[in-house]
């Protein structure tokens, strides 16, 4: 079966502070609400200390166009890009050597926060050196799902293709669709939550020459994927595009949808591999936010430290969209042992559902 054999971050240098964030967005948005001093509590209750931002909060202060908007994103996506993939292939603590650029045959990007054509990953090859015949795998549109359905899509191609290498990239520069003038809640919660970040997972097929790099003393295996929609919920979350940009839907209801269709659908999972929800030793949970952690706990019946490293990635970095399950994965690399099973989980616009199941092998 495919194995993820090295993941690692590209970290923007930007650090807001929650309490930055709170007093800018009560200064934007207090003609807006009458209720804005309970709207901001958002802000103190969400468990965020702390977000990372392409561009500091002085550039959001004054109007910016869609284009120009656009443009930083694809600057700052080759930059974070270049620089994840880099850490990834290079990374000591799961790697003997440096894995070379040329043995990547496929490199998977994943991205919802902005627009490329040529895509992120054709220009991030123009500065490493990679083959000229890698395959370029873009992904736009999962939100959030985003980075777990990556690795889906690279387990699949694995698997069709033992001897060959994918690089999942997910870039999201959540900050840059920020709307100065859209009034809305969602809005205002979307400005609570979600940060700019970039990370990179390798995943390589069980004949690939580069499994002999792997450090550690076992790596997890992917073993089954799962995808799943939930049909008329078109409205739940994703992006309104407009005039001026991409402007946030974020439904009040997500944890709601989560507590009633979550549930049956691992279980329909796990099932298929005679697992039951106690054989699960890591959750790995895209942080959509403490009430979605808090869901997950509840409705999955799991012990809470179950979610703790994600929390803590959600405290330390916010929602990177599709990003962040990659930040989770990681953490858990570092620590899982041989034999050891793990769910990842995700959700995104659709609405859907995307699940992993892997051991360590």
């Amino acid at each position: 079966m495919p194995i993820i054999l090295s993941a690692a971050e590209a970290i923007p240098p930007y650090v807001i502070e929650q309490q930055q964030a709170m007093e800018f967005a009560g200064e934007l948005f207090s003609d807006s609400f009458k209720d804005i001093e309970r709207l901001l509590t958002a802000f103190q209750n969400g468990q965020i200390e702390k977000r990372h931002f392409v561009k500091g909060l002085e550039w959001f202060k004054h109007e910016r166009t869609f284009e120009e908007k656009n443009n930083a994103y694809i600057e700052k996506a080759v930059q974070l890009g270049a620089e994840a993939i880099t850490k990834c292939l290079t990374n000591s603590f799961f790697l003997k050597n440096e894995i070379p650029y040329e043995e990547i045959d496929a490199i998977i990007t994943v991205s919802t926060t902005g627009l490329a054509t040529p895509s992120i990953e054709a220009r991030i090859m123009n500065i490493l050196p990679f083959s000229s015949y890698t395959k370029r795998i873009p992904i736009f549109g999962l939100g959030c799902a985003g980075g777990a359905a990556g690795l889906s899509r690279a387990y699949e191609y694995c698997l069709a293709f033992p001897k060959e290498n994918v690089l999942v990239l997910s870039i999201e520069l959540c900050s840059l669709t920020f709307q100065r003038n859209d009034h809305s809640k969602s809005n205002l919660i979307g400005a609570s939550l979600f940060a700019d970040g970039a990370a990179c997972a390798v995943v390589c097929g069980r004949a690939s020459d580069i499994l002999s790099y792997q450090k550690r003393a076992s790596s997890p295996n992917i073993f089954a994927t799962q995808s799943a929609t939930m049909k008329n919920t078109l409205d739940v979350m994703g992006w309104d595009v407009k005039n001026d940009g991409l402007f946030v839907v974020f439904s009040k209801d997500i944890p709601t949808k989560i507590e009633t269709w979550l549930k049956p659908n691992v279980e329909k999972l796990i099932r298929e591999w005679n697992i039951g929800l106690n054989d699960i030793d890591h959750f790995i949970a895209h942080p959509g936010g403490k009430k979605v952690l808090e869901a997950y706990v509840k409705e999955l019946n799991l012990p809470e430290n179950m979610t703790k490293d994600s929390l803590e990635i959600l405290k330390e970095y916010g929602n990177m969209s599709s990003a962040t399950i990659i930040y989770v994965l990681r953490r858990i690399m570092e620590k899982a042992n041989k034999g050891e099973i793990g769910l990842a989980a995700a959700l995104g616009p659709g609405f859907s559902s995307e699940l992993l199941l892997m051991r360590w092998v």
